[in-house]
């Protein structure tokens, strides 16, 4: 039997062979496990080495993506905001200073921002650091003291070199250093465009900025517009200046001024206010650029938050005085104008003047069109101004517009202008020229010395003014209006008389001025109802006795017109034309009362060129029946040819007594003084004075215009030439008489001739007249006695002596002395004569009020005028 441990033994031994196997068969298994897992850990550890060097790389690639276009990026915003800062601080307001110079730009242009320095950033071009001010709000330096100036004389003088000179205003207040830290803009204050504030003044400033303020707001924004910046965008044009504060230093502010201080900050910037403060704290809030001044790149400003910036140094002293003398000449000179079209109408000559006359003169500095009205109010106009101010073409402007807007039916212009000068010429025809203004009736220049047609002018208006009274008569009306609605077939133009320098007229207290004065009373007083309107123009019309004397003649020229820095037109407290820029003027309805000034910017009206294009359109348009005016030159010598009276007697206008020409009058007419020889006593003619040259033009302009009446045979002339001097103006006589009736005599044979005519003047008339023209009869004394005998007897013989005495005394001595009488001299012509001298031959106990003057004579005919007449002697052909 089997033994039972031994089969136990087995059995352990079997299942320990089995357990064996099993265990050698799991450690192969294990171990290829094992050898598997370590394969895949490598295989794993490979692939993360793999990935890890992959994004390794690829986050490199990222890194290197980012930083390059970090780059450009940084780039491109870099030089799109050094572009920026070229198109937002153009030309002066970002030049450098070593190539900088003024660029304004145009008046309705936005203001730029200002460069103060540079940007500091990664980035090789150059990005400005600019700061806003103008029409944007204000500016507050603070830090270091010098460099902070630097900042505020390179702001402003950016402001001032980037605007139209004359539309930055400054104002400096500065108490430490009495106004030295804006020495170099101190040639601005002779121009306006500088003030300085001394100490003690700055709550004065305050108020008047906020004041500024309100009326900014009230009567030019007037709620239509937030800012003035909006009103220039949608105008055009700017319609007040920037005014600029500067504050440096201005120490501890009292309540008031820092409640004033910071209405201004809140409020000024919309209404073109703006401050520069340095030296003192101010609460940073919105509108308000703070700028810390410090060296190196440790400044900064509020605008470009935390980037650093590197200030520019100021501008040179050379570069801000010169440019402060440059714009203080540019403003003084005033703004160029605009064109005259500006003032002409779409549509010409459909304006109706009965009511009165109504046209623009300029445009005011909000862009408004301002105009001017004459009629029953205000009737009449003084426009004032000194030499170079303008008035002259405020004066083409006017004329301009109403002459635009009204036919010549309706507007009719006389023109007088006292100065040494031909500025009316131009609406007359000339040689080069032929047309004229269709509106004007009559041209008077050079009239400086020819006070007698200024008061002709006056005599012709009264006498208008007449007429047109006695046709309102008539037709039961008071009032032109009333007159041309009862009479339209009638002729009843408005008139405008333009008299420049019109105080030469009223100058002095002789007849004439006291004349003229009482007629332009008249005039001014009753004229206005009858469409006659005066506009009176004068350098300066204060100290004018004749004028200022009479409070009523004055009322009557309620529309006041003031040039830049006229006197005395306005009222006394009106000072509004002392600060006027050229090309403006003060346009005042209420007699210069200040409340109803208007200013107004005049177009260039002087330019020919312009002028022409609407004198010519205007001409080519005019109704043909009105005629050329009257051209009166005072420096011109008329001729005789010209003369409408020679021009009838050469058509053979019949007359019922020869009549003697002398001369033109000095008259609105173009007329010829004029002497008739009937057959009454006293019917010569005696022409008195030294000049020869004029003296014989007398003599000749009388022998032709004699001459021309006759047909051949049917007069005798005799002409004796007593003075060799006058032989050069007899010859040439020889060529208008007709040679078979006129006998020539000098000295050696004038006797018998004299002898012969006396006897004859006491005898029966002859068939035909003779005339005796005697030049220089005082030559020969001897013949004295003769020439009386002809002189008493002849006329009523039809004989009749014309002739030259060479001073009224010698005259007399051959009427026989001092107790004669002066009778036989019907009519004289006195030249170089003295008034006190022709006594003996003027009416009364008194003499004529005349004081002789080249190429003038004084005439007198006993037989129609009650007082002598100022005649120009025609001159050679």
């Amino acid at each position: 039997m089997p033994d039972p441990l031994a089969q136990q033994a087995l059995d352990v031994r079997s299942a320990l062979a089995q357990a064996l196997g099993a265990a050698d068969v799991a450690l192969t298994e294990a171990r290829q496990r094992h050898i598997a897992a370590v394969e895949r850990r490598d295989r794993v550890a490979a692939a993360a080495e793999r990935q890890r060097v992959q994004l390794a790389l690829a986050r490199d690639n990222r890194l290197r993506d980012i930083a390059h276009r970090h780059h450009d990026d940084l780039a491109a915003l870099s030089g799109a905001a050094a572009a920026a800062g070229q198109t937002e601080a153009p030309g002066a307001a970002g030049d450098p200073w070593e190539t900088w110079q003024p660029t304004p730009g145009m008046p309705g242009d936005t203001a730029p921002e200002l460069r103060i320095g540079r940007l500091l950033l990664p980035y090789d071009g150059e990005v400005p650091a600019l700061v806003p001010l103008l029409d944007r709000g204000h500016v507050v330096v603070r830090g270091d003291e010098r460099l902070g100036d630097e900042v505020v004389a390179g702001l402003l003088l950016r402001a001032l070199g980037s605007a139209v000179p004359g539309t930055v205003r400054l104002t400096g207040y500065d108490p430490e250093n009495l106004g030295g830290g804006l020495a170099g803009f101190a040639p601005l204050a002779g121009a306006g465009v500088l003030t300085f504030v001394g100490p003690g003044g700055l709550q004065a400033l305050l108020d008047d900025l906020v004041e500024h303020v309100r009326r900014i707001n009230e009567t030019v924004l007037a709620g239509e517009h937030t800012s003035l910046r909006e009103l220039a965008a949608a105008t055009g044009r700017r319609p007040e200046p920037w005014r600029v504060a500067v504050l440096l230093n201005p120490g501890g502010l009292s309540k008031p001024e820092r409640q004033q201080l910071e209405r201004l900050l809140r409020t000024g910037a919309a209404c073109g206010v703006h401050l520069v403060i340095r030296g003192l704290g101010v609460r940073a809030v919105p509108g308000i650029e703070v700028i810390d001044a410090a060296p190196g790149d440790a400044a900064r400003s509020s605008g470009a938050g935390d980037l650093p910036i590197q200030l520019d140094a100021g501008p040179s002293a050379g570069v801000l005085t010169l440019t402060s003398r440059r714009i203080a000449d540019e403003v003084a000179a005033g703004p160029a104008p605009v064109a005259l079209a500006s003032l002409l109408p779409a549509d010409e000559w459909r304006e109706n003047s009965a009511l009165g006359l109504t046209a623009p003169l300029g445009d005011s500095p909000q862009g408004t069109e301002v105009r001017v009205t004459l009629a029953d109010y205000p009737p009449h106009a003084l426009i004032a101004g000194p030499s170079g101010t303008g008035k002259t073409n405020l004066i083409y402007a006017w004329m301009g517009a109403l002459a635009s807007r009204y036919s010549p039916n309706e507007l009719a212009f006389y023109l007088l202008d006292f100065k040494e000068g031909v500025s009316f010429a131009r609406f007359a025809p000339g040689r080069r020229d032929p047309s004229w203004l269709p509106h004007v009736r009559l041209v008077g220049v050079n009239v400086n010395t020819d006070r007698e047609f200024g008061l002709a002018l006056m005599r012709f208006l009264g006498g208008e003014l007449r007429r047109r009274a006695d046709a309102a008569k008539r037709h039961e009306v008071t009032n032109l209006a009333e007159l041309r609605a009862e009479d339209p077939d009638g002729h009843w133009p408005r008139i405008v008389a333009v008299v420049d320098e019109f105080q030469v007229l009223l100058a002095g207290r002789d007849a004439v001025a006291g004349e003229a004065v009482d007629l332009l009373e008249d005039l001014a007083r009753r004229g206005r109802s009858q469409g006659i309107h005066l506009v009176l123009a004068s350098q300066d019309v204060s100290g004018i006795e004749a004028l200022w004397g009479r409070p009523a003649l004055v009322a009557q020229f309620s529309l006041r017109i003031a040039l830049p820095r006229a006197r005395r037109v306005l009222a006394e407290t009106n000072l509004a034309a002392e600060s006027l820029p050229r090309y403006h003027a003060v346009v005042n309805a209420d007699s210069g009362a200040y409340p109803a000034n208007k200013v107004v910017r005049i177009p260039a009206a002087g330019d020919r060129d312009s002028w022409n294009d609407l004198q010519h359109r205007l001409w080519r348009r005019r109704p043909q029946e009105i005629p050329a005016p009257r051209l009166f030159d005072g420096d011109a010598i008329p001729r005789l040819e010209d003369s409408p009276d020679f021009r009838r007697i050469q058509g053979g206008e019949p007359l019922a007594s020869p009549v003697v020409l002398l001369g033109e009058t000095i008259d609105v007419a173009s007329r010829s003084a004029r002497t008739e020889l009937r057959r009454a006593p006293g019917r010569n003619l005696a022409v008195l004075g030294t000049r020869i040259d004029e003296a014989c033009a007398v003599l000749g302009t009388a022998a032709r215009s004699l001459a021309a009446q006759y047909a051949p045979g049917a007069a005798r002339f005799s002409v004796a030439c007593l003075d060799t001097d006058a032989s050069g103006a007899v010859d040439t006589l020889k060529s208008d008489l007709n040679p078979a009736d006129t006998g020539y005599y000098d000295a050696s044979n004038v006797d018998w001739l004299l002898e012969d005519t006396a006897a004859a003047a006491e005898e029966a008339p002859g068939e035909k007249p003779h005339f005796l023209f005697l030049y220089a009869v005082d030559a020969v004394p001897s013949l004295g006695g003769s020439v009386l005998r002809i002189l008493r007897q002849g006329p009523e013989r039809r004989i009749h002596v014309l002739g030259w005495w060479r001073g009224a005394a010698l005259l007399r001595d051959t009427l026989g002395g001092q107790a004669s009488r002066t009778d036989p001299i019907g009519a004289w012509v006195a030249l170089d004569v003295h008034g006190s001298e022709l006594s003996p031959y003027f009416p009364g106990t008194g003499a004529p009020p005349w004081y002789p003057r080249p190429w003038r004579a004084l005439h007198f005919d006993r037989s129609k005028h009650r007082g002598a007449e100022v005649i120009i002697p025609y001159g050679a052909s």
